[in-house]
């Protein structure tokens, strides 16, 4: 009966595993067909390095686009990554227990708030105190890098924490008896020994905050141009998909599918590079 039982979950568990293999495959094939021959239409020189996105005009350059991107999720990752680690860090070792029953359920609570909501918060909330203190609109690239940088630390703290407490406690107790400070035991012991988890974690926090859209929408200012500054308004590839794809049509519709290839391709490399940079390190 166990056997019978362990050899069915046995086929679930592989079924679920190529149903998930399957949905990525489809949804790659649908991309790559409906984008890259796009692509070659416009001209991938065109299409990536241009400057200029003017449908009505048969005009797309998404290279502001692409700027978008990279500094709106640049600057969530150095505003998120120092915050979701030393709160991975207090989680794991130095949160007192009365508090952590609180605080732990406050993080994960903070993980299910839907996209909507943070950019009606970053609207309401963010975007007036950059007003307030910079002038403008208040809507540019560093309001969407706070608001990510907010969204991306549920994933930071949970994945830290979870990596941290998965060290064995050996370590720690073994460099406080070298004489190590808790801290020093934390950060030069605790931590490298964690670090796999850790850019996993980190690895998670980008594909977020690169996949975002609706929330930036709301709160980046959408402006298809290069921005000048931080307090600039900007139009990162996601927004541009969801501003746009309701009403296009034709070759518009087109040029945003091959969009989403160009964003699609990104994220890819992104998660080999930091793949790569793994196996180095572990050897």
């Amino acid at each position: 009966m166990n056997k019978l039982r362990e050899k069915s979950m046995g086929c679930v568990f592989l079924i679920t595993a190529l149903a998930s293999i399957f949905a990525v495959i489809v949804i790659c094939l649908f991309l790559f067909a409906n984008g890259f021959p796009t692509i070659f239409e416009i001209g991938p020189l065109d299409f990536l390095l241009g400057t200029n996105w003017r449908p009505t005009q048969d005009i797309y350059g998404i290279f502001p686009m692409i700027l978008g991107s990279i500094y709106v999720t640049a600057g969530s990752l150095i505003l998120g990554i120092p915050i979701g680690l030393l709160c991975a860090v207090y989680l794991a070792r130095f949160c007192p227990p009365k508090i952590y029953k609180y605080l732990k359920p406050a993080v994960d609570l903070l993980a299910g708030i839907p996209s909507i909501v943070y950019g009606f918060f970053g609207l309401v909330v963010i975007v007036p105190m950059m007003r307030d203190l910079f002038g403008g609109n208040g809507k540019s690239v560093l309001t969407a890098s706070i608001l990510l940088g907010i969204m991306i630390l549920p994933t930071l703290i949970s994945v830290g924490e979870s990596s941290i407490r998965a060290v064995p406690e050996s370590y720690y107790e073994g460099a406080l008896a070298l004489g190590a400070t808790p801290e020093e035991a934390m950060f030069k012991v605790m931590l490298p020994a964690a670090k796999s988890g850790v850019t996993a974690g980190i690895i998670l926090a980008i594909d977020r905050s690169i996949g975002e859209a609706m929330a930036v929408s709301m709160v980046a200012g959408n402006q298809p141009v290069i921005p000048e500054s931080l307090l600039s308004g900007v139009r990162t590839l996601t927004s541009n998909i969801v501003l746009e794809m309701g009403y296009a049509t034709d070759m518009h519709r087109a040029a945003l599918l091959a969009t989403g290839v160009v964003l699609f391709v990104f994220i890819l490399l992104i998660n080999l590079t930091f793949s790569l940079l793994r196996k180095k390190e572990d050897k």
